[in-house]
């Protein structure tokens, strides 16, 4: 918890922190980011349970465990950022959107998400052209990658979605075709402001769906953004086993393990779930 409120610590005046609860409060912000130690002892349903809690009373809270934050640090911090309304904005309406390739999608979600890249039929990305190059912050240090880009390229690939091919299912006795958004990213330290909802349409144009499903991690969002695009909030899905290798911070899913016991060094630990979302558009 110390070194991510000295990470903070530019936002001192705007935060409370209680060591006994591993909290750092915003208030103006209703945001609780709730710092976790390997090795505690907690049941399964506990961080599911302190969302519910804190959703109850309009508050959102993110789960910061510690191996996330220094297997992912940059990206931790970005979101952090973010979720205190210290980002680049870039209009959407200013990208343009258009395909792009599995290694492309790969890459960027390796090097601006928390979890890894996944099988997905469709890919899309937005990219920001060299002539709205003026809207970004040159003052800011951790907007330099996206101007050096620029500086040699045409343009500058700012965020990206993916979804998976379409599946046929009957849903309240009507038949269904029923994709998956899998990921969505913006670039390190920026916020695309519309983007997601850009990369919709430009899916929905080109696919015509029956209705689009997602998930949104409950460890680090409370859902809201997909309900503001209209998506609709259908259930939970329960917390999930990992175990973290201390050495490495590597996280395993329990199930996916090749063996069913673990090296006895290696820490369990759980998420919240995730929020499951639908889009109907038949």
């Amino acid at each position: 918890m110390e070194e991510v409120a000295r990470f903070l610590s530019p936002w001192q005046s705007a935060f409370t922190a209680s060591t006994e609860t591993s909290c750092l409060y915003f208030p103006d912000r209703q945001l609780i980011i709730h710092c976790i130690s390997l090795g505690g002892d907690y049941s399964i349903d506990f961080f599911a349970n302190l969302s519910e809690q804190q959703a109850a009373s309009g508050v959102k809270i993110i789960h910061l465990w510690e191996d996330v934050w220094y297997a992912k640090k940059e990206i931790v911090q970005s979101r952090l950022r973010a979720a205190l309304g210290d980002s680049q904005r870039i209009p959407a309406r200013l990208t343009k959107v258009r395909r792009i390739d599995k290694p492309t999608l790969d890459a960027f979600i390796e090097a601006n998400h928390l979890q890894v890249s996944t099988s997905a039929k469709y890919k899309y990305g937005l990219f920001l052209p060299k002539n709205y190059e003026r809207i970004l912050n040159k003052e800011n240090p951790l907007i330099y990658p996206l101007i050096e880009t620029l500086a040699h390229s045409s343009e500058v690939l700012v965020a990206v979605a993916s979804f998976s091919g379409g599946k046929n299912i009957v849903r309240d006795g009507q038949p269904y075709r029923s994709f998956e958004l899998i990921r969505f990213a913006n670039c390190l330290h920026c916020t695309v402001v519309g983007g997601l909802d850009k990369l919709l349409k430009a899916f929905t144009k080109e696919l015509n769906p029956d209705d689009i499903m997602t998930y949104a991690d409950r460890d680090w969002s409370d859902g809201g953004s997909y309900e503001r695009l209209g998506f609709e909030r259908i259930g939970t899905t329960p917390p999930q086993i990992f175990f973290v290798n201390p050495d490495t911070w590597e996280r395993h899913y329990a199930e996916r393990l090749k063996t069913l016991t673990p090296p006895s060094d290696w820490v369990k630990v759980y998420n919240a779930g995730n929020w499951k979302f639908l889009k109907k558009f038949k």
